[in-house]
């Protein structure tokens, strides 16, 4: 199935499923409001794992963004859409996860209540070059020098200042 012919639930601001709508009104009717997972991979030494996006996305293309991102199956639980994308993007499998918060994205383009996991992975990744171009660890010295320069997705922005309560 081509992923603009996806479907996904929507949901109330509470998580509740209220309704389905195709992933390519989703992501131009900021009304349709659906979930979407983030997972913030992290080494050991404290380095966040990002990816960069496919130019072929249909939001943000060649951004830098979270560890792992994506939308949720029918029917699934937060937890196993975090797997199931860790898994696809970027080839991580059986690792613990931390539920670290969830909250309300809203654009002009589309409206997700996103729930964002936490992991520690000290292995290579391998990513998925159809979803993602590049992955790499970078240090939190690194991501706060190129906040605000167009470099990450205004949402990856939003989630680094999230995580940290800056």
């Amino acid at each position: 199935m081509n992923s603009k012919d996806e479907i996904f639930e929507l949901v109330d601001e509470e998580g509740n499923v209220v309704g389905q709508a195709p992933r390519a009104d989703c992501h131009k009717n900021p009304e349709l409001l659906h979930r979407a997972i983030h997972v913030l991979i992290w080494t050991s030494d404290g380095e966040l794992w990002l990816q960069r996006r496919s130019p072929n996305k249909d939001i943000q293309p060649n951004k830098w963004d979270t560890s792992v991102g994506g939308h949720f199956d029918l029917g699934e639980t937060p937890e196993q859409a975090a797997k199931r994308e860790m898994k696809e993007e970027l080839n991580i499998e059986n690792v613990p996860l931390t539920l670290e918060y969830s909250y309300l994205w809203k654009s002009d383009k589309e409206s997700e209540l996103i729930y964002t996991f936490s992991a520690v992975y000290d292995q290579d990744v391998t990513p998925d070059f159809e979803e993602v171009i590049e992955a790499r660890t970078w240090s939190q010295e690194e991501i706060e020098e190129a906040l605000g320069k167009n470099i990450f997705t205004p949402n990856f922005e939003l989630e680094w200042h999230k995580f940290y309560k800056i």
